[in-house]
């Protein structure tokens, strides 16, 4: 199989015309209608379907898109491993979380990171839903809960609790409430239980919810709840770790708090060598070690 016609499909499928996949390779959009007819002549398929509004795969085009996908994303693998057996720290590391985490606690401590390693570029994808390592659709992956995904390597970081906190402002105005039924008293400011979220933070706030709560905001991730508790808007649902860069937050009602989340680092075994990996999980790590040396200190 001739792999520069794989390269030039791939680019097509991928974008869905002959001239925009022209562009990005370089090529003329003639160099490309050619390499992709000798490409389907050799293959004795038909890989699109074409119409005026671009063109579409066939089934068999899919099937083959699927593979040079994959052949893609393990060629991506092996360049990173080879760009990572020199001494520096440099190139792209793609890092995915959750939106809270990485709003909330892992963007504002980056700086540090970037300080020691200037020349890294890290994209960081904040999503709730949970990417694929061994596809290779991030490098490495911090989650509210182990990995299930066989291939990879874990290191459990460290626990969080939902608790409910508010603003000394808000106390002031509305009192602080002293039981389950006060907070009846209160607007309770907390993500949707639909939303997507780690289950103990969603079990805590049904619990909440099957009380007379008075008045209630729901946002879908816990930004936004920091932002409204923060703007005395009420009581909120936030992970405790938020406290250590906020100590304006307020804990209330302290005997009511989620199960523990495990919070785990994750990357592919085939990235075990990976100089990338090994500075941003050692910068986690010694980040995790600061907070819990901190806590110690003011207890």
């Amino acid at each position: 199989m001739d792999w520069d016609k794989l390269r030039i499909f791939h680019a097509v499928a991928d974008a869905g015309s002959l001239t925009h996949a022209g562009d990005t390779l370089h090529l003329s959009q003639s160099a490309v209608s050619r390499q992709i007819r000798a490409l389907e002549e050799s293959l004795g398929s038909t890989l699109f379907h074409r119409h005026a509004r671009g063109l579409i795969l066939t089934e068999q085009g899919e099937l083959l898109f699927d593979a040079t996908t994959a052949m893609t994303k393990r060629l991506d693998a092996a360049v990173a491993r080879i760009r990572d057996s020199v001494e520096e720290v440099f190139g792209e590391l793609r890092v995915t979380t959750t939106t809270g985490f990485g709003s909330l606690w892992l963007a504002k401590r980056l700086p540090k990171l970037y300080q020691k390693y200037p020349d890294l570029k890290i994209d960081l994808m904040l999503e709730e839903n949970v990417l694929d390592l061994p596809m290779r659709e991030a490098d490495v992956a911090i989650r509210m809960k182990e990995p299930s995904q066989a291939d990879l390597i874990r290191l459990r970081l460290m626990s969080v609790k939902m608790q409910l906190y508010a603003v000394r402002s808000y106390l002031d105005a509305h009192g602080t409430p002293r039981t389950m039924d006060d907070l009846g008293e209160h607007r309770l400011i907390c993500q949707n239980t639909s939303s997507t979220q780690v289950s103990a933070g969603a079990r805590l706030v049904r619990e909440l919810m099957t009380h007379p709560i008075r008045s209630t905001l729901t946002v879908n991730n816990y930004f936004g709840v920091l932002q409204a508790v923060l703007n005395g808007l009420g009581v909120g649902v936030l992970p405790d770790y938020v406290t250590e860069d906020h100590p304006e937050l307020i804990r209330v009602l302290d005997q009511v708090e989620s199960n523990e989340v495990p919070v785990f680092l994750a990357y592919p075994e085939e990235l075990r060598a990976s100089r990338r990996i090994a500075a941003f999980r050692e910068f986690i790590t010694e980040q995790i070690m600061e907070k819990r040396q901190r806590q110690r200190d003011t207890s």
